[in-house]
């Protein structure tokens, strides 16, 4: 099984000499570092003990070097909470402890270090501060091992510790994509560039196409080491090695995250659940500018507080609205640490439960937490919260990526959960939408097409295109569709070509109505091909009628629908019986013809009509592919 464990406490209290004297390594790898004698960024060394390989991330201790902390205490499945037994506990022995608390580390264990400069007497008294310090939270009840990692006193203790530890730990889990949260980056002669990490979530393969965020420049894996060693497949849980190709040196930094081309999106701003530190100097206030440190990365933030007062007092626990100077990678159920602008000093800590939240106005302050305490109380049943994600997105629906960006699920986790599994969403043509929201958009729907049937009796369906325009303009058209086909499927309405009617609508017309359209009729057919102008035709049409042309013309729209009449321009209409004749015998003229090509004049001899009508049926038929022009002549298919 891989465990990450990481390290936590005061600077010179032995967590670096530790690490060495448990895996033989010196994390301290700076030229700085070993000049000034301290830890300044973060350390990696790896062991194996007894079937468990566990990599170690070492951190500074020093409160300028909190950032560097963080961003390796993100990742952590086990804390070793590291106290000298010459001075006790130290002010960043509280700051680190806090820290793993809040980003919700669940098991650690409590070494005394140092054990070779003081007394029985005193090292019980180090023993009373660690267990008053720990008292009611996650290492109340871990073990507290001396050690001195100078006489090499107590190491095996602590190894046993740290393997019954192990032991307690459960595997990451498989259903949240891949995230890889960068902690270091350098180029290796001859490999070129190499990020490493703790990868959060998913795995990684050899060839595998990725992508670097928020940045989103697209990247290949070239090769994988964890713990030293080159491997084909990297797990979540893994201290990884990853060899990029396709990106420069310059294009990352520490706080990107490698994902999944296609899965994650990079956020402004998300909704969180925040517990004040009982410490902090004061509440966390609205429009309070703070640093944001989540996975590895740290951005500046302002904050709007979820409730009337708009303040979090020290020791407690609200919902508030982070607005990220610069874009990160989050998602839900994810811990992250508030820290004060300046002086800088952990003040709060919390858990992401939005990631793509509307922007909060006070007005609104009921209706935010509503949302969020019902995702908050779901307990983390998944059905539930995709209901309330596909809720909240109203009549836009949800597609699967929307989903998969919004929860850090993978796609198949997510389809599982609602596929044939929730009666109370519609999977509209691949957008998720709440039945309710679908039902409302078919009631819309059909009022609307009730409507058009009452303004245009003699239409005999509504446009489609205009029916979307009205009903679903700003809606995805997949929305669209899909209560169009569950209409269709219920009987309700009628689709013919690019014309939706009510099921129930039938024609109806009055005695100069019924003449009008007989004329139209009789019209078009005698006049075979030499048809009059449509103007001509209508006046003819309406003569001894009290009609009007402009009514005449939507009667001769319901012969168009019909498919009676047929538009060749905006001139000249034609009876389909006539343009149905002329193609049987373009048809028989092809059938002798070797190329079966047609030329104007030709076309002109075999229709009986002049120029005014031929090039204008030339055309139509190239546009129904009847012919297909080719030069001067036209191929008849």
């Amino acid at each position: 099984m891989n465990i990450i464990a990481g390290t936590a406490g005061h600077i010179d209290h032995g967590k670096t000499a530790l690490i060495k004297a448990l895996t033989g390594t010196d994390t301290d790898r700076l030229p700085e570092e070993k000049k000034r004698g301290i830890t300044i960024d973060l350390g990696f060394a790896e062991l194996e003990l007894d079937g468990h390989r566990i990599g170690f991330v070492d951190v500074p201790g020093h409160e300028r070097f909190v950032k560097n902390m963080l961003a390796g205490a993100s990742g952590i499945d086990l804390v070793l909470l590291i106290i000298a037994a010459d001075e006790g506990v130290m002010p960043q022995t509280r700051e680190h402890f806090d820290i793993c608390r809040m980003l919700g580390v669940a098991n650690g264990l409590i070494v005394l270090t140092k054990t070779d400069l003081v007394d029985d007497e005193l090292l019980d008294l180090v023993r009373l501060e660690a267990a008053e310090l720990a008292e009611g939270s996650f290492l109340e009840h871990a073990p507290v091992i001396a050690v001195s990692s100078k006489t090499g006193a107590g190491v095996d203790e602590l190894k046993q510790a740290i393997v019954e530890a192990a032991g307690g730990i459960s595997e990451r889990r498989d259903d949240l994509v891949t995230r890889l949260p960068i902690d270091r980056s350098f180029v290796v002669k001859g490999f070129g560039i190499v990020v490493t990490g703790t990868l959060a979530s998913g795995s990684i393969r050899e060839a595998d196409e990725m992508v670097l965020m928020p940045a989103g420049e697209s990247a290949r894996v070239r090769g994988l080491q964890t713990h030293g060693k080159e491997v084909k497949t990297a797990n979540a849980g893994q201290r990884v090695a990853v060899n990029l190709a396709g990106v420069d040196q310059g294009e990352i930094e520490r706080g990107m995250v490698l994902c999944e081309s296609g899965t994650l999106r990079p956020i402004q701003i998300f909704d969180a659940e925040i517990e004040v530190l009982a410490s902090a100097a004061k509440p966390l206030r609205s429009r309070q500018r703070v640093r944001v440190h989540v996975g590895t990365a740290e951005v500046l933030a302002r904050v709007h507080v979820i409730n009337e007062g708009g303040e979090i007092p020290p020791g407690e626990t609200d919902l508030a609205q982070f607005r990220l100077e610069m874009p990160v990678v989050a998602i839900p159920g994810e811990r992250f640490i508030v820290r004060s602008y300046s002086p800088q000093t952990t003040i709060a800590g919390g858990t992401v439960i939005d990631n793509f939240p509307k922007k909060h106005r006070k007005r609104e302050t009921e209706a935010s937490r509503k949302l969020l305490n019902a995702l908050t109380a779901t307990g983390g049943d998944r059905r539930k919260i995709v209901r309330l994600i596909v809720e909240a997105s109203d009549e836009q629906g949800m597609r699967l990526n929307d989903l998969e960006a919004r929860t850090g699920w993978k796609k198949r986790v997510i389809q599982n959960t609602i596929v044939n599994r929730d009666d109370q969403i519609v999977n509209a043509s691949g957008v998720y939408i709440s039945t309710e929201y679908f039902g409302g958009l078919k009631k819309k729907t059909l009022a609307e097409i009730g409507e058009h049937h009452k303004r245009e009796p003699l239409s005999h369906g509504m446009v489609r295109e205009t029916l979307r325009e009205k009903v679903f303009a700003h809606k995805p058209a997949e929305v669209f569709k899909g209560v169009i086909a569950g209409l269709e499927g219920e009987g309700l309405i009628l689709v013919e070509n690019d014309l939706v009617r009510s099921a129930s609508h039938s024609q109806s017309f009055s005695v100069e109505e019924a003449r009008v359209i007989a004329s139209l009729r009789d019209i078009f057919a005698k006049a075979d091909l030499e048809v009059p102008k449509l103007d001509e035709a209508l006046d003819k049409s309406i003569t001894g009628t009290k009609l009007r042309s402009d009514h005449a013309r939507k009667l001769l729209q319901v012969l168009i629908n019909g498919g009676e009449i047929i538009k060749v321009t905006n001139e000249f209409y034609f009876g389909s019986a006539a343009i149905a004749r002329l193609i049987e015998k373009l048809c028989a003229h092809a059938d002798v013809m070797a190329d079966r090509s047609i030329d104007v004049p030709k076309f002109k001899e075999i229709a009986g009509v002049s120029r005014k009508y031929a090039i204008p049926l030339l055309e139509y038929f190239d546009s129904e592919k009847v012919t297909v022009r080719s030069g001067d002549r036209r191929v008849i298919r």
